[in-house]
């Protein structure tokens, strides 16, 4: 509730927090939109590997022209201006810099990132969840033991969900279920980049002319976002993944409590303590009422009659029983929203949710059959679709997870629906990405999953 008033006083003093943006693509767009308006904020760098569009993210999110006019970091640091370069390592080492926050969406970039960002010592803002989903746990606890802060990313919806789980359990109230909502019919699974806009109802040349990638938006579509922040999600708050995969069910907010409870109680849950994603369609493709396809929800308990009563006194939606409830956040602002992790880790050394346990992964599973030679296309393409996994599962099978499966070899037949493992194809363990994934696997093995405290 403080952070206006802690940004404002460093910007008074003379001592802004200064940032450096990597990746500036929609994600960081938002953000610079924001910032600029925000007395406490100094973006002192600016790496994207075309500076061209670095530029043209400032200009079009209304920075002035001067503003990235510094010549070095150091001129940056100085003057209060922007130096922008092609070269992220470069960024993370300038001098003075606080906070780097990495918006580059791909999930090798983010885990060297933020490696070197503990090299330097700088706090880290993770908006590449591919990457925390990849190898978060490992990449917050290198953080944690530098004395830093790995940061989910607040705007994004694994952070606001962590936030939600947060205060309920803050204010007493055990979790029955948290998660967010999204567009889903099963049929999505084997959606591809050449399907992918009749399904949001949108002509290719509408989507082109609006700058849309196809590959991207078909992740939302066909599963794998969701997967992988509901990973996210399980890492950082100890709440479980269902161990059959997300199953999407159609949900409105005002059955949030009714249908997201156990099975056991007459609800769609495994058990309690667990991640979901709710769908805005019926399974017939019909419109859920009052759906939270933009939103983010909490389930949470009564732990006794007297707050059951209270529930009802204060007119909140409870299932039949009138012991379950939820709150629930409609939309969310993505970059708009970002400061608030920036200003929280630099001015609280706090994160606005991060790993604490390997508890959840997002796997990849093959779209159609595979056969020896094929290369896999990653996250939103032609090959693989990401689905979520315990933790547990994942290692006892060797489950090649989505970040790793792009950009590799198939070695063997994979029939359609399957879910990969790292034996089927060839990894380079000279990879950033795969080099922390072992290291991850090595450290958290015989410790997946961890229990909630």
């Amino acid at each position: 509730m403080n952070l206006h008033r802690l940004l404002a006083a460093r910007a008074e003093a003379g001592r802004p927090v200064r940032v450096g943006l990597i990746g500036a693509g929609k994600f960081g767009s938002m953000f610079l939109a924001q910032a600029r308006l925000v007395p406490g904020f100094h973006i002192m760098g600016l790496a994207d590997l075309d500076p061209a569009r670095a530029r043209a993210a400032l200009a079009a999110t209304g920075w002035p022209a001067e503003q990235a006019e510094a010549g070095t970091f150091a001129a940056a640091f100085e003057s209060g201006g922007t130096h922008i370069t092609d070269d992220a390592e470069e960024l993370i080492a300038a001098d003075g810099l606080d906070v780097v926050i990495e918006a580059t969406g791909h999930p090798r970039a983010g885990v060297r990132h933020a490696r070197l960002c503990v090299s330097h010592g700088r706090h880290l803002v993770m908006v590449n969840v591919e990457a925390d989903a990849l190898c978060g746990p490992l990449l917050a606890r290198e953080a944690e033991a530098a004395g830093l802060v790995y940061s989910l990313a607040y705007g994004d919806q694994p952070a606001l969900i962590c936030e939600m789980v947060d205060w309920a359990r803050a204010c007493g109230f055990p979790v029955t279920a948290a998660g967010k909502g999204t567009k889903y019919l099963p049929e999505y699974h084997g959606s591809t980049p050449d399907t992918v806009w009749g399904y949001y109802g949108l002509t290719p040349e509408r989507a082109t002319a609006g700058g849309m990638n196809p590959q991207m938006f078909n992740s939302f579509l066909d599963g794998t976002k969701s997967a992988i922040e509901m990973a996210a999600v399980a890492n950082a708050t100890g709440l479980t993944p269902p161990p059959d995969g997300l199953a999407f069910p159609p949900v409105g907010v005002d059955d949030l409590a009714q249908a997201l409870r156990p099975a056991v109680e007459g609800g769609v849950l495994h058990g309690k303590g667990q991640v979901e994603v709710v769908s805005c369609l019926e399974r017939d493709g019909g419109a859920v009422a009052r759906d939270l396809r933009w939103g983010v929800y909490v389930v949470f308990e009564a732990p006794s009659d007297y707050a059951a009563r209270c529930f009802s006194e204060y007119g909140l939606v409870t299932d039949e029983t009138g012991r379950y409830t939820a709150m629930y956040k409609p939309f969310h602002l993505i970059g708009l929203e970002l400061g608030i992790s920036v200003a929280s880790a630099a001015l609280r050394g706090e994160a606005t949710g991060a790993a604490t346990g390997f508890r959840g992964d997002a796997v990849a599973v093959a779209k159609r059959d595979l056969a020896p030679g094929e290369m896999l296309d990653g996250e939103g393409g032609y090959t693989v679709w990401g689905r979520l996994m315990p933790a547990a599962g994942s290692l006892a099978t060797a489950a090649l997870p989505i970040g790793l499966a792009q950009g590799v070899k198939v070695t063997r037949a994979v029939a359609k629906g399957q879910v990969l493992s790292a034996a089927d194809v060839i990894l380079d363990e000279a990879d950033d990405g795969v080099r922390a994934r072992l290291d991850m696997i090595a450290a958290f093995a015989k410790a997946a999953p961890q229990a909630a405290e």
